[in-house]
């Protein structure tokens, strides 16, 4: 039942992500469906793998929510993704960040939400039975929906634009600047466990030598 309920979660809530416009509850919906994830990978006695997507997803998903922040902070507390776009060139730093946190949660190879997603699915489809395979099929589904939606906030917000010029009015570009060093500084960090925590966890937490 557990396997069940995490498979459901994680596809509800990744379809519901596509249909969002607030750049934070695209980010939240797609959180729920991470959790999804674990829960139905605890569901499968995979509790080491299941622990394992909960450190990856911490590190990126930290990092999406802290570039949200950057953008919301330099477009003047704007979150509708429909009414700003172009920012590129206003937030190049927070662009980068934001791209790589995006991978990772995708499940981009050899970034962080690989080792631990992939594996998720993985165990699922080889467990065998019933509940494995409808979780591993939504499960599936969900990570295809994640790309979707990851792949539109980061057009919309950063490259989208009207004719040669931004969506959003002029006023919310008149003042907008890149992230402070107390933003920066995290960001930047946070790019890098991104795409390092994966590699440098998988034979730590699910390689040889353990009981996943």
């Amino acid at each position: 039942m557990l396997t069940i309920i995490g498979g459901i979660t994680a596809f509800l809530a990744a379809t519901t992500g596509l249909v969002q416009n607030d750049l934070k509850r695209v980010i939240a919906y797609s959180t729920c469906s991470q959790l999804g994830y674990m829960v139905f990978a605890a569901g499968l006695s995979a509790y080491t793998v299941s622990r394992f997507h909960l450190a990856t997803h911490a590190v990126f998903k930290a990092l999406l929510f802290l570039c949200a922040g950057s953008v919301i902070h330099a477009m003047g507390d704007e979150q509708d993704i429909r009414k700003i776009g172009g920012l590129v060139k206003i937030l190049p730093f927070t662009y980068i960040t934001i791209g790589v946190g995006s991978l990772a949660l995708i499940g981009t190879p050899f970034l962080a939400g690989f080792y631990s997603k992939d594996v998720i699915l993985e165990v699922a489809y080889g467990s065998f039975t019933v509940e494995g395979r409808f979780a591993h099929t939504l499960g599936t589904i969900a990570a295809l929906c994640t790309a979707l939606y990851s792949i539109r906030l980061v057009a919309l917000t950063f490259l989208g634009t009207k004719g040669n010029e931004a969506r959003g009015a002029r006023r919310l570009y008149e003042h907008a600047h890149e992230a402070p060093l107390a933003i920066a500084f995290p960001l930047g960090l946070l790019a890098i466990l991104s795409l390092v925590v994966g590699y440098v966890g998988r034979d730590l937490i699910i390689g040889l030598g353990t009981d996943a």
